[in-house]
């Protein structure tokens, strides 16, 4: 239960940094600082993420981290179920967290890297 509760919340914290940092940078780039304006209009909370990044990313990266942690240090696996199940959710969960961490690198990429980079070539 715990493990599947914390590969929710590391899934719901990377993609939180993805709404924040991502989605307007994209489309920024895509269409230009009018459309940014009008995304930002229609959803006003984009604003809020954006101002906490660091504690977003923080947070994030701190349930992700445990995530991992608890997901591949099990030694035994013990099954309180007969059958495929344990193997199922374990399959799950591994997805999940691989899902929450490209997520997460790609929004830590647009936040932090994207401007030294671009700031390099130019």
């Amino acid at each position: 239960m715990k493990n599947k509760l914390l590969n929710v919340a590391a899934l719901f914290g990377s993609t939180g940094t993805l709404i924040c940092c991502v989605l307007p940078a994209v489309v920024a780039t895509i269409a230009g600082g009018v459309a940014v304006g009008a995304l930002i209009s229609v959803f006003p909370w984009i604003i809020p993420l954006s101002q906490h990044k660091v504690w977003l990313f923080l947070v994030a990266g701190v349930l992700i981290g445990l995530n991992g942690i608890l997901l591949f240090s099990k030694k035994e696996k013990s099954c309180p179920v007969d059958g495929d199940g344990c193997e199922v959710t374990g399959d799950y969960s591994k997805k999940m967290f691989w899902v929450s961490v490209i997520i997460y690198g790609i929004g830590f990429s647009f936040s932090y890297l994207l401007v030294p980079i671009l700031r390099l070539l130019d």
